[in-house]
């Protein structure tokens, strides 16, 4: 379990890196989105994977690496958003948002390290292909209960799924670079 925690570290730190130079490039505009924008946008990003997994001929130069980064990068902005609520005008300077896209990654990999507890690490078995599935589940579950308006009858809500997504992806992530 300690090397899933560096791999982890590892995996946020390059992922935190992009979201970095992004906020210097573009500042929060991201704020301005709604959550089922953001959902549309990881839907998006999901989707892409589970082709480039199937499909044998690519026609843009970009593999899974990059959109997996992309997924998690909007799964913590979803979660941003959930909190702080959505504004009209970018409202974040780069310290404040770097702040709580590493509060909201604390929380995140906690819930990793005590799932990976209790269940044994079973996705190291798991294929990526498995694991884009389960991402691509958690964001129809997601769909459907921001056409609910949020409302659930027994099932986890909305920030949870976000979490479980960040957790697949970088457990993905982590598959792609031992290949």
């Amino acid at each position: 379990m300690q090397n899933t925690s560096k791999q982890y570290d590892a995996i946020i730190n390059d992922c935190k890196n992009l979201f970095t130079n992004k906020m210097k490039d573009y500042g929060s505009a991201w704020r301005i989105l709604r959550l089922p924008s953001l959902t549309d946008q990881i839907f998006i990003k999901a989707q892409r994977i589970r082709g480039l997994q199937q499909n044998e001929v690519r026609k843009v130069d970009e593999g899974e690496v990059s959109e997996f980064i992309g997924i998690i990068n909007y799964c913590i902005m979803a979660l941003v958003q959930i909190d702080k609520g959505v504004v009209e005008q970018p409202d974040l300077d780069v310290d404040e948002a770097i702040a709580l896209y590493e509060a909201k990654i604390h929380v995140t990999k906690q819930l990793m390290l005590d799932k990976n507890h209790d269940y044994g690490e079973a996705w190291r078995d798991m294929r990526v292909s498995s694991l884009t599935d389960l991402i691509l589940q958690k964001l129809l579950r997601v769909k459907q209960i921001e056409n609910n308006k949020g409302k659930t009858i027994v099932s986890e809500g909305i920030e949870a799924n976000y979490q479980d997504m960040i957790n697949y992806a970088v457990f993905s992530l982590i598959h792609l670079k031992k290949q």
